[in-house]
């Protein structure tokens, strides 16, 4: 497939538009609110956080953008469109409801949820392109992580 410069640029675009819209929902909790709940021993350290989720948003746009490639050839292309932005809109619901609302509870029952759509995500990516599948491993490794982390903050501070 020929490379289409516009489209990879607005692929890796939208999920990097989402992580600063959960970013811009974190700023001032960051600093206020989130370092005042006791955390586990394994907690990373607030600056490993950012390059993180920047670099898993990145492959999130490169798996999409390999999907997009082969759009002709995918009869369900809406639906996959539509599942892979069901997964994203729950990704910045996490941000709002952990680090807005202040609401650890339902953040934590909501991050299960983003987990279910990450591997929906992931299984329907992988039919259509298996590395666009397959770049989703990293972002789910990661959200059971922070699934682990949530579950307890909340039992920690809940």
């Amino acid at each position: 497939m020929k490379f289409n410069p516009i489209a990879f640029v607005v692929n890796l675009a939208i999920p990097l538009a989402a992580g600063a819209l959960g970013s811009m929902l974190t700023l001032t909790s960051v600093k206020t609110w989130y370092p005042t709940l006791a955390k586990p021993s394994f907690n990373p350290p607030d600056w490993l956080f950012p390059p993180v989720w920047t670099s898993l948003f990145i492959l999130m746009g490169f798996s999409a953008y390999l999907v997009w490639q082969k759009r002709a050839q995918v009869a369900h292309f809406p639906r996959t469109i539509a599942i892979y932005f069901i997964q994203i809109v729950l990704n910045i619901l996490w941000s709002f409801l952990f680090f807005y609302a202040h609401s650890i509870g339902a953040a934590l029952f909501e991050i299960f949820a983003l987990l279910i759509a990450i591997v929906i995500n992931a299984r329907v990516f992988y039919k259509i392109d298996k590395t666009a599948g397959l770049l989703f491993i990293p972002y789910f490794l990661w959200v059971c992580f922070a699934t682990l982390l949530t579950y307890n903050i909340f039992s920690l501070n809940g």
